[in-house]
């Protein structure tokens, strides 16, 4: 079997297979490309998560460095998305994480008041560099109000 699989696991809602000549990722690349490096197969995956919001979202570094953010993030500015400023501090709260496990981190805005949620989860894609944090804002939940409970305010 010239292309035999040897080692199958999920990342980040992709599959990475061990084929014989490197790492192919599924769902298929649209060149059903193999990777040389595992590294690389779980930086396409990083990359495609970050694509699929959308609301901003990116991939932070242990230096503050956003090496690749979404469409949103772009327009926004990356500067704007994580001000850098707050960069160490959220990187610092994906260190503790376990894969798939979650830290939020609000992000002020100028009027002090209202807050940008992030969301974190911190994973290794290449061990030479330990760590990255993934970064993506989180929309506010919407509160519904139905007309039967809704109680209108009175002058007394």
């Amino acid at each position: 079997m010239a292309n035999s699989i040897n080692v199958l696991f999920g990342f980040l809602g992709g599959t990475i297979l061990a084929v014989k000549d490197g790492y192919k990722v599924l769902p298929q690349t649209p060149s059903e490309r193999t990777f040389c490096r595992l590294a690389d197969a779980k930086w396409f995956l990083a990359l495609r998560w970050c694509e699929q919001f959308s609301t901003p979202a990116g991939i932070l570094t242990n230096v503050g460095q956003l090496p690749f953010h979404n469409e949103p993030a772009l327009t926004m500015g990356a500067d704007i998305f994580i001000p850098p400023e707050h960069r160490p501090s959220v990187f610092k709260l994906c260190l503790p994480l376990k894969p798939l496990e979650k830290a939020f981190y609000g992000i002020p805005v100028t009027d002090g008041v209202f807050c940008r949620s992030m969301e974190i989860q911190g994973i290794e894609i290449d061990p030479r560099y330990g760590k990255v944090a993934l970064v993506r804002e989180c929309l506010p939940e919407r509160s519904v109000i139905s007309p039967t409970s809704f109680q209108p305010y009175s002058h007394a």
